[in-house]
C-alpha cells in the first residue's frame, strides 16, 4: 500500500478495490504489531499511519453507505 495515501485518491477507487486495500493495510498493520511486540520494528511511526490508513478506508466506505458520496459523485464535487 502507498505510503499516505490521500483521501481524494481513495474516492475514486471502486468498492472492491477499497476491500482489497483494506485488507492490505489490516495485513500490513498486524505485521507491524507483530514486529513491535517482538522488538524488530524500525519505524514506529509506520503503525499510526497505517491505522489512519484504515480510518481513511472505512470512512470512505460509510460515507458510500450512507450515501453521502459515490464513486461517480466525486468528480462533480
Amino acid at each position: 500500500m502507498a505510503l499516505g495515501t490521500k483521501a481524494a485518491e481513495l474516492r475514486e477507487v471502486e468498492d472492491q478495490e477499497l476491500l482489497g486495500k483494506l485488507r492490505e493495510a489490516k495485513e500490513e498493520l498486524f505485521n507491524l504489531r507483530f514486529q513491535a511486540a517482538t522488538g524488530q520494528l524500525d519505524n514506529h511511526g509506520r503503525l499510526k499511519a497505517v491505522r489512519r490508513e484504515i480510518a481513511r478506508i472505512y470512512t470512505i466506505l460509510r460515507e458510500r453507505e450512507l450515501g453521502i458520496t459515490t464513486v461517480d459523485s466525486e468528480g462533480a464535487a
